[in-house]
């Protein structure tokens, strides 16, 4: 057996304890997975009532967001081109784009569309109120979400 110098100064210094890792709860719970490398650049802009992700792409057609629930309290936003919908829940590839959103994220809400050469995807945020200062608009102080199916 090779000596290892660093395991034996924390021996020496009292640091080597056998301690094992416990497990801590997900601070994040819903993950967005872009249909881009790991490396890709995603521009992420986030103002009071959503998040926004931009990147160039080469993707034609259109493009959707499906929230799939990979376990009991945790979800995954998938966004993929209509040819490509379908994928399995056991496929887990490594080099995909992929960011945690934060719990005050609705990724049941979420949008993707192709425009010019982007991907825009963008996911609404829970409770807040819709504040526009723009006195134009028309739009009260607060709005109401009315989801029609």
């Amino acid at each position: 057996m090779i000596p290892n110098p660093l395991l034996e100064a924390q021996a020496i210094m009292g640091l080597a304890t056998n301690k094992n890792l416990r497990r801590l709860p997900h601070v994040f719970t819903t993950v967005l997975e872009l249909p881009f490398r790991a490396d890709a650049h995603v521009s992420v802009h986030e103002s009071p009532h959503c998040f926004r992700f931009t990147a160039e792409t080469d993707a034609v057609g259109h493009v959707q967001a499906h929230s799939v629930q990979i376990h009991p309290g945790l979800t995954k936003l998938v966004v993929r081109e209509s040819a490509s919908l379908h994928f399995a829940l056991h496929e887990f590839d490594l080099d995909v784009w992929r960011i945690r959103l934060p719990d005050s994220t609705r990724p049941e809400l979420a949008t993707a569309v192709l425009n010019a050469g982007e991907l825009v995807v963008t996911v609404p945020k829970k409770g807040q109120a819709w504040e526009d200062n723009d006195e134009n608009s028309g739009m009260d102080a607060a709005a109401t979400l009315l989801l029609v199916q």
